[in-house]
């Protein structure tokens, strides 16, 4: 029989790529690169497999120093490790996407990536400018391509080899509905804001049964109000089972059939959020049938601006 704390090492197969997604998941928005790098660093010693990064983040190379230093030590290979970054909007034009998957690799200092992302749907203005506006502060949107166009980028990528999948985030389930039906290789991960407050039904159940994995970032809703990790049901279980309140809402999201992202620069807190146990049934449907509150954290899904990552300051 299993243990509880097995959850932790849930590996969840991609039917859309090779390969199996750690269920338990780091994320790397971090705005400063040596805390990048050391929490990296924590993360990996702590057991966390996956590593989520962004060329948006701006810190893949520390993510990518951190990784190399574990492989040098002997404490990790590249085969235990499941590696996604994304493509940013200003590279959604098809002539752009194999640079830009090229430089992430590069600076990651990895062969191939598990798992290359779209990051939104939304195509900036194609350039350096990672956040290009208008005299007026709007972004400057890429009417020259449509999602489907950069979609059909990404599945060469698979096609030559040199990622084992693909993926969307911050996505609607309308527009997903659109890439699934027309993609000749379908996603293999959806990356989603999702925790009790935004369970997301709807499109979990349509990325089962097109055997798509989603899976939440903003898991335990990122510190915003309402706090998740305050809610009285998840307190309540947690003085239950004996864990912390983000401990309860991160083993909801494995034991519901998703995978998460988790971050922090705390040593204390990188081993709390991976040392997650199997909650009883009870407090399971509790979260699912007593819990009312509904909020949204970022309105990504809107602008395709990351309500996350913070804007440059306008000289």
């Amino acid at each position: 029989m299993a243990t509880s704390e097995a959850l932790r090492y849930t590996r969840i197969h991609l039917a859309h790529g090779s390969g199996e997604l750690p269920a338990v998941g780091f994320g790397t928005l971090i705005p400063d690169r040596l805390a990048t790098k050391q929490a990296t660093k924590a993360a990996l010693e702590v057991g966390f497999r996956h590593l989520d990064c962004a060329e948006r983040y701006r810190n893949e190379e520390a993510v990518g120093d951190a990784i190399q230093e574990a492989f040098e030590a002997g404490t990790l290979q590249r085969e235990e490790l499941f590696v996604t970054t994304k493509l940013w909007n200003t590279n959604h034009r098809p002539e752009r996407v194999k640079a830009a998957y090229d430089a992430s690799r590069q600076r990651l200092r990895v062969d191939y990536i598990d798992c290359y992302i779209i990051h939104t749907p939304f195509a900036f203005k194609p350039g350096d400018e990672p956040d290009p506006r208008d005299e007026q502060g709007r972004v400057i949107y890429d009417s020259g391509v449509t999602l489907l166009e950069t979609w059909r980028a990404l599945e060469r990528l698979v096609d030559e080899g040199h990622c084992r999948s693909i993926g969307l985030s911050d996505i609607t389930l309308e527009k997903l509905r659109e890439i699934v039906s027309a993609a000749r290789i379908k996603p293999a991960v959806v990356q989603v804001e999702s925790h009790p407050y935004l369970p997301e039904w709807d499109l979990l159940e349509f990325c089962r049964k097109h055997g798509i994995v989603l899976q939440a970032f903003a898991a335990v809703g990122h510190a915003l109000e309402p706090k998740i990790i305050d809610d009285p049901v998840i307190t309540a279980i947690a003085q239950r089972v004996h864990k912390t309140p983000a401990q309860v809402v991160l083993a909801w999201a494995v034991q519901r059939g998703t995978a998460f992202l988790t971050t922090s620069t705390k040593p204390q807190r990188i081993q709390e959020n991976f040392e997650i146990s199997a909650l009883p049934e009870d407090a399971m449907r509790e979260i699912r049938d007593r819990i009312t509150t509904s909020a949204r954290f970022n309105a990504v899904v809107k602008t395709g601006v990351p309500g996350f990552i913070p804007r440059a300051p306008v000289n």
